[in-house]
């Protein structure tokens, strides 16, 4: 008797519905096509890294998908279904919640009122608050995510570190007004946190992973490495492709960002000069005492790059923006090629020679309906000008040859800054500074923050040229190795006072844990 043949059903397996889905997304802007054919997802669960350099089109794509632009062709998927995006309410009653990188929450309102602002539900009954289900609402956000802000702090009382985890929590809210598991798009997260809330930060980006998908945009490729199961590269406003993150190290991502090997010594040190014996002091400051800061010496040589760290309170920003004549000083003495300076204000200092980069640049360091030409202009009247007249060639032929130089992406001169994304915002302002030639002090806080890699090499290229030609500068740099790297010395600050003082010599440079080991 032979045996009987038994075949089992076969069972097809359903592939998984991603929770976002993008297909052939496309954006033009006059002389600019920000979006050409975009296409990714994200799985369901998943933290998917998006990177690009800057004018790849990150921050049109990322408000496209909060409903803040609407796209010329293309469409977007949630759970398998195709919807349109009309506004960020829209975007939020979809599941779609976004943390921008230039925080959005209301300064003089409470963690918990941020928490649930525009959708109070319970929080409020008859037009008034109920600040015992307020406070309730909040921390059930804030639980998830393991904070222990008080809901009822004061927003603007907050640090930085603790204000993003606010906004997070509000954009969690988005899964009681909706009922599904949220998107969260976090936009450049880390831009300004030190090392130790960064990795606070990623313990709560693992957390969301448990119930929500994330999307997650920063310059700094080691981070997105580090926190996303998976990254996808933009280049030209297109999809180029993506890589899972086991195994990749930054140099593959930069590979595919760029469309080409690139340099590995983006802080060309080859254009480093001995910066040290036989040159000029430039800077001398004696004593410097402010709010959060005391007793502060320092000195700079023409052509010497000087790097400030320390970690948050520090002080250390506070003392570049006195230098600047941006924050009132209380004592002590600045002088600039032996002149003593009276930095009672902006304008001195800017007569002085000394220029500063502030580290929030859409606030302090820009004016984003004005022209490129107009802010890169803006502080140095006379560059464009013939006695009291504004000569339009005059300005026109300097902008564009600044604009060429550092590879400024724009339409043109005459494009309106805050069109432009947000490192070539960061050029601009970098060249208003370069445009006229009595430059003899540049104050940098964290001039490459929200830079891509490529920017950042320009960047630094651009410092090495100009302390070839004496200028001196003082950075507050956005990582520690960005300061070994381009720093000649190194000055450690904690609690307002100067802590310690590290050498950088070429071939022998200090390692990262070497400054930990300081600033702690």
């Amino acid at each position: 008797m032979s045996a009987e043949l038994v075949t089992q059903p076969v069972v097809e397996r359903v592939p998984e519905v991603p929770a976002l889905e993008v297909r052939g997304l496309v954006k033009h802007y006059p002389g600019v096509k920000a979006l050409d054919g975009v296409d990714f997802h994200v799985k369901q669960h998943e933290v998917l890294g998006l990177a690009g350099e800057n004018g790849a089109g990150k921050s049109t794509l990322l408000k496209a998908l909060v409903g803040l632009v609407k796209p010329d062709a293309g469409d977007i998927y949630l759970r398998g279904e195709k919807v349109r995006l009309r506004s960020v309410v829209d975007a939020a009653d979809h599941g779609i919640g976004m943390v921008f990188q230039e925080q959005s929450l209301v300064p003089n309102l409470t963690a918990a009122e941020n928490i649930v602002l525009g959708s109070e539900g319970p929080g409020v009954r008859r037009g008034l608050y109920r600040w015992d289900t307020m406070r309730r609402l909040a921390q059930e956000q804030l639980d998830k995510i393991d904070s222990s802000i008080d809901p009822l702090a004061r927003t603007d009382s907050l640090s930085f570190a603790d204000r993003q985890m606010v906004e997070i929590a509000k954009v969690l809210r988005i899964e009681q007004r909706t009922n599904v598991a949220p998107v969260i798009i976090l936009d450049e997260p880390t831009s300004v946190l030190e090392s130790e809330e960064v990795e606070t930060l990623f313990t709560q980006v693992r957390r969301l992973r448990e119930f929500a998908s994330v999307v997650f945009v920063s310059h700094r490729l080691d981070e997105v490495l580090d926190v996303c199961d998976r990254v996808a590269v933009l280049r030209g406003g297109q999809s180029v492709g993506e890589v899972p993150t086991k195994g990749a190290v930054p140099a593959d991502l930069h590979r595919m960002m760029i469309g080409s090997t690139g340099s590995d010594d983006h802080y060309h040190e080859n254009l480093c000069e001995d910066a040290g014996s036989g040159r000029p002091e430039r800077l001398e400051v004696r004593g410097l005492t402010g709010s959060t800061f005391r007793d502060v010496d320092l000195d700079i040589a023409a052509g010497e790059v000087l790097a400030i760290v320390g970690v948050h309170g520090s002080g250390r920003e506070d003392v570049c923006r006195a230098l600047f004549g941006a924050e009132e000083i209380a004592a002590g003495e600045v002088r600039l090629d032996g002149e003593r300076l009276d930095l009672g204000g902006t304008r001195a200092a800017c007569a002085a020679g000394i220029g500063y980069v502030p580290a929030e640049r859409k606030i302090e360091g820009m004016v984003g309906p004005m022209s490129v030409a107009d802010n890169m202009t803006l502080t140095k009247q006379g560059v464009r000008c013939v006695g009291p007249l504004v000569v339009p060639a005059k300005q026109a032929s300097l902008v564009d040859r600044w604009i060429e130089r550092l590879s400024i992406r724009t339409p043109g001169r005459g494009t309106a800054i805050q069109r432009l994304s947000g490192g070539n915002q960061q050029k601009v302002v970098l060249a208003r500074w370069l445009v006229a030639a009595d430059i003899r002090l540049l104050l940098l806080d964290h001039p490459t923050r929200g830079l891509d890699i490529g920017a950042r090499s320009e960047v630094y290229r651009l410092m090495r040229e100009l302390a070839s030609t004496g200028v001196a500068t003082l950075l507050l740099a956005d990582s520690l190795e960005e300061a070994i790297g381009m720093a000649d010395r190194i000055v450690v600050m904690s609690d307002g006072r100067i802590v310690s003082e590290v050498a950088c010599p070429a071939g022998d440079k200090p390692t990262p844990l070497d400054l930990v080991k300081e600033m702690v």
